[in-house]
């Protein structure tokens, strides 16, 4: 099965903030941009950030229990591969970023085992990365 890439557009309140988030933490390629928004390659998919006034979700994430952890809701992210994932891991650590929830394996032993992390950007839009060891697991019940 080949993938389209999805194209997602977030509100951001700084959008400098945001695009020195995007360019320098994750290193990603810009594309087109203006004033108030900026395209990004976004690990293959087409990532904008859109110039809005703060959100409530960006003020105060709600969570859900997942796992023992509380997920906030709403969030975003790619399935990287395992080695992708733990590359990006020890670079966010070594840039001192504050996770919500640390990198660890999710569901371990059980069906659908998961490294994942999660983690804000500067607007507080919540961001998730997770890897599979075994890719047939993603939808696995």
């Amino acid at each position: 099965m080949s993938l389209q890439p999805f194209h997602l557009a977030i509100p951001v309140y700084d959008v400098a903030l945001a695009r020195g988030f995007y360019r320098d933490i994750f290193g990603l390629e810009e594309g087109r941009s203006d004033e108030k928004w900026v395209d990004f390659n976004f690990f293959g998919h087409q990532l904008v950030i859109h110039y809005h006034p703060k959100t409530p979700s960006q003020q105060q994430a709600e969570t859900n229990p997942v796992d023992g952890h509380d997920v906030p809701v709403p969030h975003f992210g790619v399935v990287l591969t395992w080695e992708q994932w733990h590359q990006l891991a020890e670079r966010l650590k070594q840039q001192g970023t504050q996770f919500v929830i640390e990198p660890y394996i999710r569901f371990k032993g059980q069906v659908g085992e998961q490294a994942t992390m999660f983690f804000l950007d500067p607007c507080g839009n919540a961001l998730e990365f997770k890897a599979f060891k075994d890719l047939s697991q993603l939808f696995a019940k």
